[in-house]
């Protein structure tokens, strides 16, 4: 089962593969309902919401806060985060691992899953960000597991922002005019 990480919440299992996490404080309530991902449970993802919370999203997530709400992605060291800033507000994030956590996106299905929790929301900005001298645009179209043993795999031979922010566009069906690409690596994000 994938997992269910909220701040000061629970978590509670509400059919196989998925979970629900319930927060309440101060800030508002925070719902938040994750699945495996769909190549795992052949299911699709179900949408994660929360309401003018935060929500931490850990490498090979997919998550979604409302308007007035924060992500935070923890450990980003060769990893890369999207961040979609919808037009009501809310955000849409995903921490993109190198090589697959178990249960969670590999880099070659992360933006799928995003694109899916998108929907027909319209999008003002995507911010990636992290180890962008880590990443070969093409770790998105296919991931470095998914290289047979023995095969030549991509290296970057350096920081390529102008290809990974296509990449990125591509990947969500965003103009690549909306995608900003920065390098900041080593250690954790907060996006507000």
């Amino acid at each position: 089962m994938g997992s269910g990480r909220v701040l000061g919440g629970g978590v509670r299992p509400i059919a196989a593969g998925f979970l629900l996490a319930v927060h309440l404080g101060a800030a508002g309530a925070l719902v938040v309902a994750q699945a495996q991902p769909a190549a795992a449970s052949g299911r699709a993802p179900a949408p994660v919401t929360a309401s003018a919370a935060s929500v931490r999203i850990t490498e090979g997530q997919v998550g979604e806060v409302g308007p007035g709400g924060t992500i935070v992605y923890p450990g980003v060291t060769s990893c890369l985060t999207v961040t979609v800033r919808l037009q009501d507000g809310g955000k849409i994030g995903a921490h993109a691992s190198l090589f697959q956590v178990p249960g969670e996106y590999r880099s070659d299905r992360i933006l799928a899953a995003v694109e899916q929790r998108i929907g027909s929301r319209a999008v003002r900005a995507v911010e990636v960000r992290g180890a962008v001298g880590a990443w070969d645009p093409s770790y998105f179209g296919k991931a470095i597991e998914s290289y047979p043993e023995g095969a030549q795999v991509p290296v970057p031979a350096g920081p390529d922002p102008e290809g990974l922010a296509r990449a990125v566009a591509d990947g969500l069906g965003q103009p690549p005019a909306k995608v900003t690409v920065r390098d900041l690596p080593d250690g954790d994000q907060t996006v507000a």
